[in-house]
């Protein structure tokens, strides 16, 4: 059963690779479509540097170049199924027809989102060369931090999926989780260093920050990469990132258990 499980997870990979490369130029139209966000806040806080002598916080207009277009890669890397779409799933009936094949459905959202990664990473690099030569980035990593991010990119997209998968569950018990899930992604974005580096927030924010998992799915591995960051806090990001990936999955299997009884009573 768990090879035919795994064969099932490498299946669905190479079926969302060969399905994305075929519609390549869409994905492509997409990764450039979100290019936008990150070129408003890189003139922003180049232009704010720049008026405060060439650094901010030990941000340069290069350093700051290099984040956003590392941020235009984590972001895509973190893409993964919406909590919006459990309704639909729910609604609908597709999740009986996930429940009956040979793969948890969570691993099937995994490999699905994973062979997609693979075509954005290649269409990736076109735009990423594009934006290198309009800003020309400050970005000088050393092996350790490079193999940081190889593993904090990865683990930031099975943390996003575990954690958005969690709060998907709520539409098993309520129909109006709309407010939950816009709150959920508003404090993603003022804390996880989207849309500010988490070393120009105030110390309350960057405490804050801590304790909550949006940093190690985002602002952690662009900066395990830019940096500026220490050998020891490259470890420390890791193991949180992998605290957390654990607990969301603890979180996961408990509210999952409870949730499939409730759609089983409610279907049955």
């Amino acid at each position: 059963a768990l090879l035919c499980s795994s064969q099932s997870r490498v299946s669905l990979g190479r079926q969302a690779i060969a399905t994305n490369f075929q519609y390549r130029l869409n994905n492509f139209l997409f990764l450039v479509g979100m290019v936008a966000e990150p070129v408003v806040y890189l003139v922003v806080w180049s232009s704010i540097a720049r008026r405060e002598g060439g650094s901010l916080e030990g941000y340069t207009p290069g350093t700051f170049a290099a984040y956003y277009i590392v941020w235009t890669l984590v972001r895509n890397m973190n893409i993964t199924y919406t909590p919006f779409g459990w309704e639909g799933r729910i609604r609908e009936g597709t999740l009986s027809a996930h429940l009956l094949r040979p793969v948890h459905p969570l691993h099937y959202d995994i490999a699905w989102f994973a062979g997609w990664k693979f075509v954005t990473i290649v269409l990736w690099l076109p735009v990423a060369a594009t934006l290198t030569l309009l800003f020309d980035p400050d970005l000088a990593p050393t092996w350790q931090q490079v193999a940081t991010f190889l593993v904090a990119v990865w683990g930031a997209f099975l943390l996003r999926t575990v954690l958005l998968w969690t709060l998907g569950m709520i539409s098993f018990w309520t129909t109006r989780a709309t407010a939950v899930f816009e709150a959920f992604f508003a404090a993603e974005l003022l804390l996880s260093g989207r849309l500010v580096p988490i070393g120009l927030m105030p110390g309350w924010a960057r405490s804050l920050a801590v304790w909550l998992p949006f940093e190690s799915s985002f602002g952690f591995p662009i900066t395990a990469l830019v940096g500026p960051i220490e050998n020891r806090e490259l470890v420390i990001g890791v193991l949180r990132q992998a605290a957390w990936v654990a607990g969301g999955l603890v979180a996961m299997q408990w509210c999952g258990r409870r949730a499939i009884r409730r759609y089983s009573a409610v279907n049955g």
